[in-house]
This record gives structure tokens, sequence and C-alpha cells, in this order.
């Protein structure tokens, strides 16, 4: 075989390469646009559904079945105020704010963490002011939630706060049956707070620009295979005029002193 064949089937090769790279992202692409698709099935689904008491979803294991994820439970019983965490760092409102957990201990005598909203931050490493939850009996409304993972970088909190919403963690610092597998997203409690929160936005519908992306891994294939065959066309017509010896440039000179003395033979003429 010769060097020249040698080095194409390189570029082929190549251009193979790139376009198993380009299907697999591509795949990839098309597998996060499926899983952002029945994320926003499950929103549409379950955001506004008929809220339900927490047993009918949260059963004595405390675990959350994904396909309940945002669905409304309703609670009756009271906020254990001097457990209240905050978690750090959380986007809202432009800023690295606060958001207030409350361990809610349920008529069922187990304990459900309610997230009642967030706070912004203070001077120091707290907020200035936390309104406090309301007392007593209280009926609380809130969206099922699962729990965070803890940081991958292992960075802590001060005493009273929690880099995220780690529901075992949090456990251990909360008296009574925690319920692990889900917290809720406070929605509204009767009677409310005296000093409301800031509130939550709702998921956004919007489905990203995975598909986009998916079709441009396939078109960045074909496009390898294209760029391989132009190289090895434009070698191919370079070999030609190397063996003919009658290169391009030099045709085109001849017919311009042709014509140039057409002129000539004219004026002769005229």
């Amino acid at each position: 075989m010769s060097r020249r064949l040698t080095r194409w089937a390189v570029y082929v090769l190549i251009a193979i390469g790139f376009a198993i790279a380009c299907v697999f992202l591509s795949n990839w692409q098309f597998e996060r646009n499926e899983d952002r698709a029945a994320q926003i099935e499950l929103v549409e689904q379950n955001y506004d559904a008929q809220a339900v008491p927490l047993a009918d979803l949260i059963g004595q294991d405390g675990e959350l079945d994904p396909s309940d994820e945002w669905h409304p439970v309703t609670l009756r019983g009271e906020y254990l105020a001097e457990q209240q965490l905050l978690v750090r760092n959380r986007p809202h409102g432009g800023t690295s704010a606060f958001e207030v957990l409350v361990p809610f201990r349920d008529v069922d005598g187990r304990v459900f963490i309610v997230d009642r909203g967030w706070v912004p931050p203070g001077e120091g490493d707290a907020p200035d002011a936390v309104p406090a939850p309301p007392e007593g009996e209280v009926v609380v409304t809130a969206r099922l939630r699962p729990g965070e993972q803890l940081p991958a970088s292992g960075r802590g909190a001060p005493d009273g706060q929690v880099p995220t919403i780690n529901l075992p963690s949090i456990a251990e610092q909360v008296d009574g049956d925690v319920i692990t597998g889900a917290y809720g997203r406070l929605m509204s409690e009767d009677p409310a707070g005296s000093v409301a929160l800031g509130g939550f936005d709702s998921p956004t519908d919007d489905p990203g620009p995975h598909l986009s992306y998916a079709i441009q891994w396939i078109l960045f294939a074909l496009m390898g295979f294209i760029f391989i065959g132009y190289i090895i066309r434009t070698e191919i017509v370079k070999h030609r005029e190397e063996v003919e010896g009658i290169p391009a440039p030099v045709k085109k000179s001849k017919r311009k002193d042709h014509d140039a003395d057409v002129e000539d033979e004219l004026l002769d003429v005229r």
C-alpha cells in the first residue's frame, strides 16, 4: 500500500472515531432530553394536585416514591421551633439566602422536615432575623421533595445550620422519629405565621437545549466525513496535476495569450 493510501486510511479512521464520539454524545443528549421531559410531566401531574394526608404517600418506612415528588400533602400537629435549622447558600432573590427548616411533629408521632421558605443573608454568618413559626396546633400543606446529597467538597456549616438538605444528617440533630425519605416545601399553614418568609418559584417547564445539542452532534459526525472527503479529493486533484505536468494556472495563462493574439489579428485587419 502506498504512503498516500495509508494516509487516507488514517484520515478515514479518524473520521470514524470522531463520528463514534459524536454518536455517543448525541445519545447522551437524547437521554437527558427524555429525562427532562419526564420531569416536566411529573411536575404537571403532581404540582397542583389535590393535597392528601402525609400517611397516604409516605408510609412507615419513610420512603418517597419518585412518582409522588411535588405532590401536596397535609399534616396536623406542631412545629418544633427550638430545633429549627438554616440551610446555607440557597439562590433566592439574587443572593445566597438561607432556607428555614423546621421539624414538624405530625399527629401520628413522626417528625417531618418542613422548609418554610427563605430569608436574606445578614451582616455575619447568619440572617439578621428569622420569623418564628406559629405556635400550638397547626395544619400544614407542603409539596413533597426528595432530600439532597451531602456536598462533595465536604464543606460544613456553623452550629444551627446545614450545607444541604441531607435528611439523614438532619435527623441526627433532631429529636424523634424523623422521616428521611422526603421533606416538604411549605404551601400554606393554618394559622399562618406572623411574618411570611420568602416563597419558592414554580419549577420551570423549559425543556432545555438537549434536543438541539443532540442534533448538532449528529451534524458534526456527518461534517467530519465531508471534511475528510474534501481533503482526500484535494490530494487526488493535486496528484493528477503533478502527474500530467499541466498546472491549472498555466492553462489560464495560455488562454489569455491566445485571446491577445486574436485581438492583434483583428486590429491588423482593421
